[in-house]
């Protein structure tokens, strides 16, 4: 009988629960099909410090040698340093991870040569359909010749490639204390920080995929408290948190206080745009802040605005030529990255910005900061498109309030804006709201919030 991979298969990778919704023997069909969808000769793999990863990682390395395909794997990595190797090696690449999900979890991110996304418009479907067929027929035949599989270690180049792109020597001495959530930043980081003027002060850089401390997820403000507590503590310049595979980084400053990714994201366009002199394009998804296309002009550039989601980010970048992509979510994608996603980078430029001047990391972002939003609020619903057509109705019509379906639903006034999303893997409805001030900002929310649940 066919598997029903539907859910296993995501909108841009797979992920689910092991052993229960997939193990080994699927990751191996997962590698024949990878190879036969993308055409590949030769591809990379990596994997994080989850219990299931080197086991998965080694299946997928063996169903794509057996169609004739030569394997480089590179062993532990973060998933930008497997976006790395695709890049700087012109190989299409699989990272085994979860990401910030659960210890029980496991998935495989996977890109063409050049660290190119594969989504469901870009092969996913193609290559789930493949392994659907495979767990019913059996696996496709081995090819005449089995590919070789070799190990590689691209830690050092990763690191130095990134240090490439961010000059750091000349900046004062900071303190930083880095939470890593016993997720692989406690395997880059050192490498990558190593000889910067930087005091480190390391927080769960145990690799450890049960997460014991914490979820290696530091856009919940629950799992961030420790790192906010102990930059207090050492009186360090700031402090950053890296998700389980260290793609997304999260800041807080000398106060322990958290900065909004889209602040970071107006941070390092302007520090992008400078470098081009001052002209180039930024990308930005729909529930960033205002502040940061008004950044993005100040300082020269074009900002366009597109849907939530790496694979759109992505393909804006290649398709406008832009020069760097942020996210509310914390993914930072740069054109010096192969359009791809690095937290690590990121996390340089705000060390370069802030080592680069003498004031305190909260006034540096005070000028990117400047409005009030009400983060990501998700509400449980039994029909997202009837509570998003109630939503409409309660709207359209409105003087001087404007409505766009980009992305869910957009509705936009002078002083405030909102956008409401559905989740495509769980009957969720998703409200970021921002309004010049606090107190327009919570009454929208608010009355927003009372037609989503109503």
């Amino acid at each position: 009988m066919a598997a029903d991979l539907s859910q296993l298969v995501k909108a841009y990778d797979v992920r689910g629960v092991v052993p229960d919704q997939w193990d080994e023997s699927l990751a191996e069909l997962f590698g024949a099909a990878f190879v036969q969808v993308t055409g590949a000769s030769a591809i990379v793999i990596g994997h994080d410090m989850r219990p299931s990863s080197p086991g998965l990682s080694r299946a997928f390395a063996r169903g794509a040698a057996a169609r004739g395909v030569d394997v480089t794997e590179i062993g532990l990595c973060s998933t930008d340093q497997l976006y790395y190797a695709s890049g700087a090696l012109d190989l299409p690449g699989a990272m085994f991870t979860a990401s910030h999900n659960p210890a029980q979890y496991n998935g495989i991110k996977m890109c063409r040569a050049g660290a190119a996304p594969v989504g469901q418009d870009t092969g996913l479907a193609e290559i789930r359909e493949l392994v659907e067929a495979w767990t019913e027929s059996g696996a496709p035949s081995p090819a005449a010749r089995t590919g070789v599989i070799t190990q590689r270690d691209t830690l050092e180049d990763y690191a130095a490639h990134l240090r490439s792109l961010v000059d750091l020597t000349s900046i004062r001495h900071l303190k930083v204390v880095v939470d890593a959530g016993n997720g692989m930043g406690g395997h880059t980081v050192p490498t990558v920080f190593a000889g910067l003027p930087l005091t480190l002060v390391p927080m769960y850089f145990e690799l450890d995929g049960t997460f014991p401390n914490h979820e290696a997820n530091p856009l919940d403000p629950a799992n961030i408290v420790d790192l906010q507590k102990r930059v207090r503590e050492e009186s360090a310049d700031l402090g950053i948190a890296f998700d389980g595979d260290a793609d997304r980084c999260f800041v807080v400053d000398e106060h322990g206080a958290p900065v909004s990714p889209s602040a970071i994201t107006a941070l390092v366009a302007s520090r992008e745009l400078a470098k081009h002199g001052g002209k180039g394009t930024i990308i930005h998804n729909l529930i960033t802040s205002w502040s940061v296309p008004e950044v993005v002009k100040e300082n020269g550039g074009t900002p366009v605005r597109t849907r939530v989601g790496h694979s759109f980010i992505k393909a804006e970048m290649a398709k406008s030529g832009a020069i760097f992509g942020g996210e509310h979510s914390a993914h930072y994608y740069f054109a010096d990255f192969w359009n791809a996603d690095t937290g690590m980078l990121a996390a340089l430029h705000v060390l370069a910005a802030l080592g680069g001047q003498d004031g305190p990391l909260s006034a540096l972002v005070d000028q990117y900061d400047r409005y009030a939003g009400s983060g990501e609020i998700n509400s449980t619903v039994a029909d997202q498109k009837g509570r998003l057509a109630a939503i409409k109705a309660a709207y359209e019509g409105r003087e001087g309030v404007t409505l766009d379906e980009l992305d869910g639903l957009t509705v936009t006034a002078a002083d405030w804006w909102f956008n409401v999303r559905p989740s495509n893997t769980e009957p969720l409805l998703r409200l970021n709201a921002e309004a010049r001030d606090e107190t327009t900002m919570a009454k929208v929310r608010d009355e927003a919030l009372a037609i989503i649940r109503g």
